[in-house]
């Protein structure tokens, strides 16, 4: 099965109610909901209290991106404020097995994301402990950006690493997905894919989820 996670970082803030409602009524699967603290990446976006606002109109399981250093003082602080799933990126983790373990105990699916620059074989002794491994397309921190053309590589890697250590891990990929780029990550191995531009900027984002899904 394929998924999509459409990113309420390109959404309109000040419609975000109706933007919400509008991707519960689409096909799309989870909603992607990037947290940014302004030190581990150079933008700040919004915290608890806004992801239990998410929440409280979301019919669909939140996808929570934790780009912020030390996320592990914060697990459970955004558990009680509605996600569903938790990704901390490798990059900001002292203690990653802890971390991940931390979020399972607290009753959530949970996930490493890794920067561009990040090698997937740093995976080797923790993929087991994850349930899905997020690839960043573009560098952390900012909506907008263009694909980096490495990231098929990196799936592809991934895909062997997960296949021979966890199958059942899922792949996602966040940044510059598009209606062009989709089926070329889909093949390299992609179960997930986060789009933000691609579905908010379009003329029809119900319409552009169900391409997105084809």
């Amino acid at each position: 099965m394929k998924y999509i996670s459409p990113s309420l970082l390109s959404a309109d803030f000040g419609n975000l109610q109706r933007d919400i409602e509008m991707l519960n009524a689409s096909e799309c699967d989870w909603l992607h909901v990037d947290v940014m603290d302004g030190l581990f990446v150079p933008n700040i976006s919004f915290g608890q209290p806004i992801v239990k606002h998410i929440k409280r109109h979301a019919k669909k399981p939140l996808d929570v991106h934790l780009m912020i250093k030390d996320p592990g003082r914060y697990v459970q602080d955004f558990r009680e404020a509605g996600a569903d799933i938790l990704t901390v990126h490798y990059e900001a983790c002292v203690h990653l097995d802890r971390v991940l373990h931390a979020i399972h105990d607290a009753g959530m699916q949970g996930g490493v994301v890794l920067n561009p620059s990040t090698p997937v074989s740093l995976l080797e002794d923790i993929v087991q402990e994850c349930d899905l491994v997020l690839l960043m397309s573009v560098n952390p921190g900012f909506g907008g950006q263009k694909f980096i053309e490495n990231t098929y590589n990196k799936v592809r890697q991934l895909r062997q690493l997960c296949d021979r250590k966890n199958p059942h891990c899922l792949i996602e990929v966040d940044g510059g997905v598009n209606l062009q780029n989709a089926p070329l990550l889909y093949e390299a191995g992609a179960d997930v894919l986060v789009a933000g531009n691609a579905v908010f900027k379009s003329d029809n984002p119900i319409q552009t989820i169900h391409q997105l899904k084809q």
